[in-house]
């Protein structure tokens, strides 16, 4: 049998205030609270990182590096994007940047996390369809802007 990857599990420096911001601030619904080790619905883990690093390390007491170091992106979609950034940012104060649209039109805005990882909330790929079919373009024009093969365009347009 393959390997499979099963999510992956960033290690924050304060378990709480992080439950805190992907449950409150990003909605995020938790699957299971093993009180140093939050599982949640999205296939996403936090884990204490001093508790993680005795595992992981055989028993140092710090992580070998910096927690939140901007080289790693938790990605979540939101089909009402704007009013989730309307929300988010009433609420937390390290915004990245506002919705913005990327090259190929995808909209999204970014911000940290209590640990300094980077968390995008983009519209869903099947939005961003709809969304430029709507401004006019042809199904050829979406699938040369964003890269999305026509095939993969027309399935999305009725979704």
């Amino acid at each position: 049998m393959p390997m499979i990857f099963a999510g992956p599990s960033l290690l924050v420096a304060d378990i709480n205030a992080s439950r805190t911001f992907y449950q409150e601030i990003l909605g995020q619904e938790v699957l299971a609270d093993h009180g140093a080790h939050v599982a949640f619905a999205g296939g996403f883990s936090i884990w204490q990182a001093d508790l993680a690093t005795q595992v992981i390390y055989e028993g140092a007491r710090q992580p070998p590096a910096a927690l939140g170091q901007g080289n790693f992106e938790l990605y979540f979609e939101s089909e009402t994007l704007e009013d989730d950034y309307a929300r988010v940012g009433g609420l937390w104060k390290d915004i990245v940047h506002p919705v913005q649209t990327a090259p190929w039109g995808q909209r999204a805005f970014r911000l940290h996390d209590p640990d300094g990882h980077v968390v995008e909330v983009a519209e869903p790929l099947p939005v961003l369809v709809r969304r430029l079919l709507a401004q006019g373009l042809t199904i050829d024009e979406i699938s040369a802007r964003t890269s999305i093969p026509v095939e993969g365009v027309e399935a999305m347009r009725g979704r």
